[in-house]
């Protein structure tokens, strides 16, 4: 299983709309849309005008196709004067064909360079409200001409990312082009300059709101002679001169707002500005590490003045505000919301403070700085709660971009702070943020779905999520037209079908097919949703009856063309696992059968074990494991370069993690069950790589390394490489030190292989000076294995319990025998007719030891309740098995363990209803 969690910036930068939620009505219409049917064509006009203003640009433009009446009505001024294009790809002729139906646009929403681009064609001269993010690539030439072309512009703001091709020349053209600009927010500016200010200062006289944040120079001087301005942030901005700043700004005579967040402001600056502004009435340091350092500032009260910072009662501070509203304190942004007497000034200030709240915490959380948690769960949290309920869009997505941020420790393991994530559950975010995923709006759907998602690595939080309705909620957002809402769903989707528990309730509420529908959905161009409703697959498909649905949903063909055709090592690497845990279900569903007959499946699989990506390379390797059990599969693996790909990935695994050392063998474990194959990989020089990998420290690798030396060593001329390579000392350590009880199983069973006189027959083919060598070499490794393998039999022999089933026929002293033998995991072993012949045959060997181990194989591949016991005990009434085990369980020279094995053996015969061969 695997999580994944999601900062602000994403990596890479069908069905039904996804309708509004109205709760307060939702009960009322359940009831009684059963019992009528809409006419969509008989509805009221305002009703219609009201269903447009719900959807997005794109589908309030399909729905207009399908008829007069409502192309008509899609076109109505009222649904324009808003326009968020940043959801989809917005080019030239994109915003061409949009062009007729934006002469009143009035507020405008972008994402990146192409869509700045694309503006202009929009012909919206009446623009008021230009907000764009992603602005990296926007450069001077491309804001100089949008503004130019909207001279009415009232507010502009690009960020939070930096505007790093952006310079005070396009600040200046802003001035003289904009002459009725009152708010202007830009991040990441290098540097601005005293002639764009004092340009600002001369041409817009009506600009309250200024935010330069995170930039590297700042003119202070000429800020301080905007006159106009009552709300300024320079939050996150380096080389500032605070005792420049202190001197000047205190005389600005309208400033009420300021924000140094995340600056090197001092105490004596701050002191100065509260204490020398006749104006100011709120000033915010949070983070500011100077000022959080000096312990000698001590915070005293200033007669209508806040001071917000880590180490203030940031709520508390703010209620000062609201004296006449609120007495609480603890929830001062909503009573402030719900306050019948409204007050402007105040609503300005309570405005701006949550953004400037909404900006820093943020920015805070992706800096995911040590030594915060008290500040996170104390104030920090639910400050992002407070503004997730904040009427300003963009502050409500923050806040959730914020939660979804703060609780993660590392992005590339999934880790999350447990604390952190509780604490937001407890604070009822977690229905706050099912609500805004219930929005009309994808951008908080969006944000949302992402908070949801990070949570969701919670085991308790998933708990909380899936019982609040969450599950439904994300899986009717993983169905959206807008590629962001659905990448962030089918993340959550992926995390909470960590949960064994929730695998179930995604199936029932639809969620399998609207992850099988994104993958065909979005399959080029779409990295992040592709990754996510793999991995979301691939963790259902672990379940057997989900992993059915997956199947029926179309799903080993949707993953076999990612597999195929995607080039994104997440993508693969989650296709890959999907596919693994696809085919791991050979005992229940056809499943296994199906991947393998998917065109191409195959080819992709032993591709894939070429990337340079060492998870793409494991999962794949555990896919054609998982694939090789089927016998088809496995002639066909190893038709498609299966048995030399999959070599020269156990040669280049040495110092791989255990993960992808445990699946590299475990393929040739299974590709090596066909002797053909088998002959194979000794011949492309398997044996090598195996034997190391028998050496590794880790328990599962021990056991797939074993399995598939158990297996080359059937083959003599295999067994013979395993000698020479040096594979017998590594061999008999696994066999007496392993911790794995299945390695040390394997490792004997190969050595039993190896020395029942079939290699000796053909070590001696050659000349008579190799015959002699290698006989000399042989005998000093037949004596060191036989005796390891005679301690390993012993090992599951208790003397005083053998020695009472020896006196007795009772069935209750071979059961004692039998539990003590066990091996568990054994019971998965599937061998072949050829296989269990030569046990059979290996207990008329002239070797106790080898006769004791035979026995003891064979009571383990036999015992009642094992997956393929009765297979196995088929195959031994085909090969004569019974005569020769009562003959082993009485003569008189055999050791006392073969003779008690043999006799449980044929008890086990019996249980299965064998008839015993005369």
């Amino acid at each position: 299983m695997s999580r994944r969690v999601r900062r602000k910036v994403a990596r890479k930068g069908k069905e039904k709309v996804v309708l509004p939620c109205y709760p307060e009505i939702e009960e009322e219409v359940s009831g009684s849309v059963q019992n009528w049917i809409v006419d969509w064509t008989s509805l009221p006009d305002d009703t219609v005008i009201q269903l447009f203003s719900c959807l997005n640009y794109r589908d309030r433009a399909s729905l207009s196709s399908t008829c007069k009446t409502w192309r008509v009505l899609g076109i109505s001024p009222c649904l324009w004067t808003s326009l968020d294009l940043r959801a989809h790809k917005c080019n030239d002729a994109m915003a061409a064909s949009l062009a007729a139906r934006c002469v009143n646009l009035q507020k405008l929403r972008f994402r990146g360079a192409e869509s700045a681009d694309a503006i202009l064609h929009l012909r919206a001269r009446n623009l008021r409200e230009i907000s764009g993010d992603y602005c990296r690539k926007i450069t001077d030439a491309t804001l100089s001409v949008i503004v130019a072309r909207h001279e009415a512009l009232e507010s502009l703001q690009l960020g939070p990312d930096f505007c790093e091709r952006i310079s005070s020349d396009a600040i200046k053209a802003i001035a003289i082009c904009c002459p009725k600009l009152k708010k202007l927010r830009l991040s990441g500016i290098r540097d601005v300059h005293a002639d764009a200010i004092i340009a600002l200062t001369k041409n817009c006289q009506n600009l309250t709101d200024i935010g330069f944040i995170d930039c590297l120079n700042i003119d202070e001087m000429a800020l301080g002679n905007v006159l106009s301005v009552r709300f300024l942030s320079v939050a996150g901005t380096s080389n500032m001169k605070w005792g420049v700043v202190s001197h000047l700004w205190h005389k600005l005579p309208n400033l009420t707002g300021l924000d140094v967040s995340r600056t090197d402001i001092g105490s004596a600056a701050v002191s100065r500005l509260l204490s020398s502004s006749q104006s100011l009435k709120v000033l915010c340091a949070l983070n500011c590490p100077v000022l959080e350092e000096d312990t000698n500032f001590a915070p005293r009260k200033y007669k209508n003045k806040l001071l917000l910072a880590r180490f203030t009662e940031i709520m508390k501070e703010i209620a000062f505000l609201l004296v006449d509203i609120t007495k609480k304190g603890k929830n001062v942004f909503l009573d402030w919301r719900n306050s019948k007497n409204k007050d402007k000034n105040l609503d300005d200030i309570m405005t701006w403070i949550e953004w400037i709240l909404s900006h820093t915490l943020l920015r805070i959380a992706e800096s995911n700085q040590q030594g915060l948690d008290v500040f996170w769960l104390k104030q920090g949290a639910s400050l992002l709660l407070n503004l997730m309920q904040s009427s300003q869009e963009d502050v409500q997505e923050r806040a959730a971009t914020g939660l979804a941020t703060f609780v993660v420790i590392d992005d590339e393991n999934a880790s999350i702070d447990c604390g952190r994530a509780e604490a937001v559950m407890r604070d009822g975010g977690i229905r706050l943020l099912l609500n805004l995923a219930k929005s009309w709006r994808e951008g908080l759907q969006s944000e949302a779905a992402k908070a949801i998602a990070n949570l969701s690595v919670n085991a308790n939080v998933a708990k909380a999520v899936a019982e609040e309705g969450g599950i439904n909620i994300l899986a009717g957002l993983a169905r959206s037209m807008n590629r962001l809402v659905a990448e962030e769903a089918a993340g959550g989707l992926w995390n909470l079908s960590v949960g064994e528990e929730h695998k179930g309730a995604i199936a029932e509420a639809g969620g399998v097919k609207a992850l099988v529908d994104l993958i065909f959905k979005w399959s080029s161009g779409g990295d992040g949703v592709l990754e996510r409703a793999a991995g979301a697959l691939a963790n259902l498909a672990a379940d057997d009856k989900c992993s059915t649905e997956v199947a029926v949903a179309g799903g080993v063909q949707a993953l076999v063309m990612l597999a195929r055709n995607c080039k994104f090592e997440g993508v693969q690497e989650q296709a890959a696992r999907a596919l693994a845990n696809l085919a791991a279900h050979g005992d229940s569903n056809s499943n296994n059968a199906a991947v393998g007959q998917e065109a191409g499946a195959l080819e992709a699989l032993v591709q894939l074990t070429q990337s340079p990506h060492e998870g793409v390379r494991q999962e794949a390797a555990g896919a054609l494991w998982n694939l090789s059990f089927d016998d088809r599969n496995r002639e066909a693996i190893a038709a498609a370069g299966g048995v030399e790909a999959l070599v020269a990935l156990a040669q280049g695994c040495s110092n791989a993690s255990p993960g992808l050392q445990e699946r590299a063998a475990g393929a040739l474990w299974g590709l090596s069950v066909s002797e053909a194959n088998s002959i194979a990989i000794g011949r492309e020089g398997g044996v090598v790589p195996l034997i190391a990998l028998a050496r590794s420290e880790a328990a599962d690798v021990h056991e797939t390394a074993a399995g598939a030396l158990w297996n080359l060593a059937f083959n003599p001329g295999n067994a013979l490489r395993i000698v020479e390579e040096g594979g017998v000392p590594a061999l008999v350590n696994l066999c007496s030190s392993s911790v794995s009880k299945m390695a040390r199983f394997m490792a004997a069973l190969a050595l039993a292989y190896m020395f029942d006189g079939r290699m000796d027959e053909f070590a001696l083919i050659g000349t008579s000076s190799e015959s002699i060598s290698k006989s000399v070499s042989l005998d000093g490794s037949r004596r060191m294995a036989l005796k390891h393998i005679e301690a390993f039999v012993l090992t599951f022999s208790d003397q005083q319990t053998f020695s009472a089933a020896a006196a007795s026929s009772a069935p209750a002293a071979l059961a004692q025998v039998t539990e003590g033998a066990r091996i568990q995991e054994a019971g998965h072993l599937r061998c072949s007719g050829a296989e269990i012949g030569r046990f059979v045959t290996m207990l008329r060997n002239p070797s106790s030891v080898l006769k004791a181990c035979a026995a003891f194989a064979l009571l383990q591949f036999t015992i009642p309740g094992g997956r393929h016991a009765m297979h196995h005990a088929s195959l031994m009434q085909n090969a004569g098995a019974a005569r020769v085990l009562r003959a082993a369980a009485a003569a008189a020279t055999a050791p006392l363990e073969a003779k008690i094995f043999a006799r449980i053996v044929l008890r086990n015969l019996e249980h299965h209803h064998i008839e015993p061969s005369l």
